[in-house]
């Protein structure tokens, strides 16, 4: 899966070519070092010269961590091909569960691989809630891409008075723990809540444990289990309920029917109001669900009566019987009615192209 973002962020100016690592449900999207070396042995395949391999951890839009072992695993297959890991870790503090979150600098200190292939880039937008001052840090071992960053830096200067004020904010370490102990206690708190609103209308999210969002499963609303289907449901979603989500392909998922919806960037009445929302659609859903299998088992009855008239009528007529057409029969004449009606990191591999 992929970062919507990545698309736009490196391929609109620099021509880039992003091939996605294929993830789904059935592992609970999961990267694995399967899935790694399939999309870079169908980039090399495609005569596309790969360069790297840029992952989010925290995960957008899965609201996941990666574990040690996975992490390690990324290094080794890098290390291996000779290619670079860049690591997007702008969520690196909005966990707010278990597992605890592992920076790849923690996992590169036991290993024996080549730290000029490794290459971190952060933001304050996520964790401190600054998007708007557009403060962004690259950290690199390796001095070829710290020089080229300096140089490009003054196209994006952060202004004098931003870098005072963060300066004297992030030097107060009292300040930024009780800040993010705070908005890790409030995330847990609006997660629950979320989910479990979601939960009592049959909706559920993969099981997060960071970012400001879930990944939703909507799968079950689908007209149509594709992504064209998706979109009619995500154009219901936008334009009738008036929620803004983000569905799947998006992301590159490769399952129609999830969608990234965000949290924490609203308060708790607003939080109702979407939870209000969605439990219409669904009832909408469910409505046209009952709806359609009352037409299709009256559909089945109706083909059934033919068929069971047709039958009696041939045997009967076999015997020299006479029989009254079925749409002469007798009003007061009982009619059968149906006993009931029954209302699944994006991670990606960049290229030179």
């Amino acid at each position: 899966m992929s970062n919507c973002r990545f698309y736009r962020d490196l391929g609109w100016r620099t021509g880039v070519q992003i091939v996605p690592v294929d993830c789904d449900s059935s592992n609970n999207f999961k990267i694995t070092k399967e899935a790694v070396e399939a999309a870079y042995e169908k980039a090399k395949n495609s005569n596309i010269n790969v360069k790297g391999l840029i992952i989010t951890n925290p995960s957008n839009p899965l609201g996941t961590t990666l574990d040690k072992d996975t992490l390690e695993s990324l290094v080794a297959f890098i290390n291996q091909n000779n290619i670079h890991l860049v690591c997007d870790e702008i969520y690196a503090a909005t966990v707010f569960s278990s597992p605890k979150y592992t920076c790849i600098t923690e996992v590169i200190q036991d290993m024996d691989c080549n730290p000029n292939l490794i290459h971190i880039v952060y933001s304050l937008s996520k964790d401190m809630g600054f998007p708007g001052l557009r403060v962004g840090i690259v950290y690199s071992y390796n001095d070829d891409v710290v020089n080229i960053g300096r140089k490009m830096s003054s196209f994006g200067l952060v202004s004098s008075q931003t870098q005072h004020m963060l300066a004297s904010m992030l030097s107060d370490e009292d300040f930024v723990e009780k800040f993010l102990a705070t908005s890790s206690k409030r995330l847990v708190k609006r997660h629950g809540v979320f989910t479990k609103g979601l939960e009592e209308v049959g909706i559920s999210c993969l099981k997060s444990n960071a970012g400001l969002f879930c990944w939703m499963d909507l799968r079950r609303l689908l007209k149509d289990q594709t992504f064209d289907g998706e979109m009619v449901l995500w154009r219901v979603i936008v334009n009738e309920v008036k929620l803004n989500v983000s569905p799947g392909s998006s992301f590159k998922c490769v399952e129609p029917g999830w969608f990234r919806v965000c949290f924490a960037n609203m308060d708790d009445d607003t939080v109702e109001v979407a939870l209000k929302r969605i439990r219409a659609l669904v009832g909408q859903g469910k409505k046209a669900q009952e709806q359609a299998q009352v037409k299709s088992t009256k559909k089945r009855w109706q083909s059934n009566l033919r068929l069971s008239f047709s039958s009696s009528t041939r045997r009967f007529e076999q015997e020299g019987v006479s029989v009254m057409s079925p749409h002469m029969m007798s009003p007061h004449s009982p009619m059968p009615h149906s006993p009931f009606v029954r209302a699944k990191e994006h991670w990606d591999l960049y290229s030179s192209v």
